[in-house]
């Protein structure tokens, strides 16, 4: 990584080393504020569970982490029936392949969930500063109110319960990479570009995508000036994508598809100014919503201290504006897709949907939660509006400063629910003390019901599977079913066929009420709290 801030200028030497610094160190303050050590670096059997997405990304890293090298190098072999690729289990590719090559180090059950919110924690502001200096402003002031506004980005915040999602320091390195390669075009920057887009795609599909269309603006912005550089700037975008598609090929993610669905999790057109869960506006608790699926994805408040600084370049500075947007045309272009991507073909505003133009093609169905594409624009906003207020009001680095800390002065309700959401200790709704040993003895855990069993309805069914998934996961027993965000092929339910046999020698069967009724015969089985568990006699 310390490769990628020398891509910047020549000028960059001790000025910047101390930029970084401070930014690192506001990094590590707010990981030790928001998150537990015991969160950070995981017991081994907690006397607590995990909940959501979160419990599913640790399943799938613990198995991972456990198991040997093989090939494909992400399918943990003994998780569910013929193994699942922790790439469409959202286990955090990237990270996992790097804790697994350390992993003699790891104690028993281990997993770089928790340690992962704390890295990116970390390299938020750092990412943040490298893309304002990328952007020309190398000064001190300015450096501290990016570092301090990128922590305070509320769409960034709210997607703890997604730890792969949160890696949106992705997401500004590209913007500082796309903004250098028009500023100051070198091979280098395109190297970098080379090396992110795939590691991008390793973190998840979705920053993958928001990186490739940021780079792909390079080429686009010097195509439109008429300068002859396009094309090199042309071939590194196609480096970039050329590793992306290869790493789709080896690393399995071809072929796996989602629910579909693109335009249920939209951004709504007043999200942007929607200001939930800020602290100046305490009444509004919930996002605006218009598709009746909750405006989660579709999240984008952009907080006061950004606003203020819209609202004042808008204002005070509107032909720096027009030279910044003429300068990065391509930029501004990529942008604008980005945000007709978020929006959708169902356009929301408040709660209603005013636009409807019928049925996406069918390549959108692959981004459901199209309201994330938002992402990008927000931060290539802060920068942009951070980068004119230093560099053309009188006391600009003052002025960004203080923007800064108004950003981060609204934050606190979403920052002190990313730490509430870390501290929650969530009681286990199975006996967990007593299935352990029974788990710890068996060659192979069988659930029932399995995953693809469980119908839409079944919220309450699917977070008790994950629970036991999750209790099974501490001893890394092979298993027969997993929670996937997207599959290789159908899934089949085949539950019945297998209640129907007796379990096999070393098989422990931990069944639900909801799967009782599959059991035909004696067992040898006996209840435990909800938990029919049954083993062979």
């Amino acid at each position: 990584m310390a490769g990628l801030w020398r891509v910047e200028t020549a000028r960059e030497g001790r000025s910047g080393a101390i930029c970084y610094a401070v930014a690192a160190l506001l990094g590590l303050l707010a990981a030790a504020l928001l998150l537990p050590c015991d969160f950070v670096l995981p017991p081994a059997a907690p006397e607590w569970r995990r909940l959501g997405d979160l419990a599913q990304h640790i399943i799938a890293q613990r198995y991972f982490l456990a198991e040997p090298w093989g090939w494909p190098v992400l399918v943990a072999h003994s998780l569910g029936e013929g193994g699942t690729n922790i790439a469409l289990a959202d286990g955090i590719p990237l990270f996992a392949l790097l804790l697994k090559a350390f992993r003699p180090v790891w104690p028993p059950a281990f997993h770089g969930i928790g340690l992962w919110h704390g890295v990116v924690i970390v390299l938020q502001p750092l990412a943040a500063v490298f893309a304002l200096r990328c952007a020309g402003e190398q000064r001190l002031l300015p450096a501290l109110a990016i570092a301090l506004a990128a922590l305070a980005t509320p769409a960034w915040l709210a997607r703890h319960g997604h730890a792969a999602l949160m890696g949106h320091f992705l997401i500004l390195l590209a913007l500082g990479l796309s903004v250098s390669a028009v500023r100051q075009p070198r091979v280098a920057v395109w190297v970098w570009a080379v090396v992110l887009a795939p590691a991008s795609l390793l973190v998840h599909p979705y920053l993958a995508a928001m990186v490739l269309a940021l780079l792909g603006a390079a080429p686009l912005t010097l195509l439109l000036r008429a300068d002859r550089r396009w094309m090199a700037a042309a071939i590194g975008v196609a480096a970039a994508a050329g590793c992306i598609g290869v790493a789709l090929v080896l690393f399995g993610y071809l072929g796996a598809t989602g629910e579909g669905g693109y335009g249920r999790y939209a951004l709504n057109l007043l999200s942007p100014v929607w200001p939930a869960r800020s602290i100046f506006f305490p009444h509004v608790t919930q996002e605006i919503d218009a598709t009746g699926f909750g405006g989660w994805e579709g999240y984008a408040w952009l907080g006061m201290g950004l606003i203020a600084a819209l609202v004042l370049v808008v204002l005070a500075r509107w032909g720096a504006v027009v030279g910044v947007v003429r300068r990065h045309a391509g930029l501004a272009l990529a942008l604008i897709g980005l945000t007709a991507l978020a929006i959708s073909h169902r356009v929301g505003v408040g709660e209603h949907v005013v636009l409807d133009l019928g049925p996406p093609p069918a390549a959108l169905e692959q981004f459901r939660s199209s309201g994330r594409f938002f992402w990008p624009v927000i931060y290539a906003l802060l920068v942009g509006s951070f980068a004119i207020i230093a560099q053309t009001f009188h006391a600009g680095p003052v002025l960004v400063l203080c923007l800064g800390l108004l950003q981060v002065v609204d934050a606190v309700p979403n920052g002190a629910a990313l730490a509430a959401w870390a501290s929650h200790r969530a009681p286990w709704t199975v006996e967990a003390a007593t299935l352990r040993p029974l788990i710890a003895d068996a060659k192979r855990v069988t659930i029932l019901p399995s995953w693809p069993c469980i119908p839409l309805e079944g919220h309450a069914t699917r977070e008790r599977v994950q629970e036991l998934l999750l209790l099974v996961s501490e001893q890394v027993k092979p298993t027969n079913t997993m929670h996937l965000a997207r599959w290789p092929e159908p899934p089949v339910c085949r539950d019945a066929q297998t209640a129907a046999l007796p379990p096999a020698s070393g098989e422990l069967r931990l069944i639900l009420p909801e799967a009782r009724a599959l059991l035909g015969g004696a067992r040898d089985c006996r209840q435990i709290g909800v938990v029919l568990v049954c083993r062979s006699g």
